[in-house]
């Protein structure tokens, strides 16, 4: 294929199995004059086992704005460059936003050549609606903060996604499993394409007890897929959890009897701390 000049292409790699590497991206990638990529280490193994011996820039977070206005210029002068990063689709939860905008403010070409996601490959098996969904990449490392964001997810109907390094992964899910309960449905997709590639799919405390089993289930890399909260017309209360709540309710503090009754039910606790507020609710035994 010929390629034009000046234009900035962003292009998917493989995140695991090299067989996913399309021909169109690796004719870009022998075409354009130079790759812009995150880890030049990284990128240059993957290059050397396709043959291709286009010269490589590094870009990555702590260069990006230094290294764009380069980059743009040799864009202006009719050299194409192309993006990728370390696995999957630039941009996803990796550097190159900056450089895009720049290189979009300017007129500059921008074309997509598409190819592997970890994110859009773990939602398409994970079996929780993909219809709606919301990207949360990875949540902060900070137990504070991330307990902050989860807290502002708590009542989002549509499926969450988020990315997880492993040494925070059990962390991340104790979190969720105080905001949203125990019970949520979530799917764990872990070394996506790769030989030991693997879909777990349980509630939320299923997934902690699975992880613990073999610590060997902890390593890799992950994708979380987590079911929506109920929509207003599914969070009709069962007698069960009514039940709970007002048992608990006799015994505890509003705040706790709803955090604790969402852990065991799955029931958001802001709904539940709604029906602690409502002045007719009967005590019941």
């Amino acid at each position: 294929m010929s390629i034009n000049k000046g234009v900035l292409y962003v292009v998917a790699t493989p995140i695991g199995n090299l067989q996913d590497f399309n021909p169109r991206a690796q004719s870009v990638l022998r075409q354009v004059t130079l790759i812009a990529a995150e880890d030049t280490r990284h990128s240059r193994h993957l290059l050397n086992h396709f043959s291709i011996t286009t010269p490589l820039q590094s870009l990555h977070e702590h260069n990006e704005r230094q290294i764009s206005s380069v980059l743009l210029q040799r864009l202006r002068n009719g050299d194409n460059i192309a993006l990728i990063s370390d696995a999957g689709t630039p941009l996803i939860s990796d550097p190159g936003c900056y450089f895009i905008q720049t290189a979009l403010a300017e007129q500059i070409t921008v074309v997509p050549i598409p190819g592997p996601s970890a994110l859009i490959s773990a939602l398409s098996v994970a079996g929780l609606p993909a219809d709606r969904f919301v990207f949360e990449g990875f949540l902060p490392a900070k137990s504070v903060a991330r307990r902050q964001r989860l807290e502002n997810l708590a009542e989002e109907s549509r499926t969450l996604v988020f990315y997880e390094a492993p040494h925070r992964l059990l962390d991340c899910l104790n979190d969720m499993i105080q905001i949203f309960g125990q019970q949520r449905k979530a799917v764990l997709v872990k070394e996506i394409t790769k030989v030991f590639e693997t879909v777990y799919r349980d509630t939320l405390s299923g997934l902690c007890q699975w992880l613990n089993a073999r610590a060997e289930r902890q390593k890799g890399e992950f994708v979380l897929v987590v079911q929506g909260a109920p929509r207003p017309d599914e969070k009709a209360l069962s007698p069960e959890t009514k039940r709970i709540f007002y048992l608990l309710r006799k015994e505890l503090p509003l705040k706790q009897a709803a955090k604790l009754t969402s852990e065991i039910t799955g029931v958001s606790k802001n709904t539940l701390y709604a029906l602690g507020l409502e002045k007719s609710s009967p005590v019941q035994g």
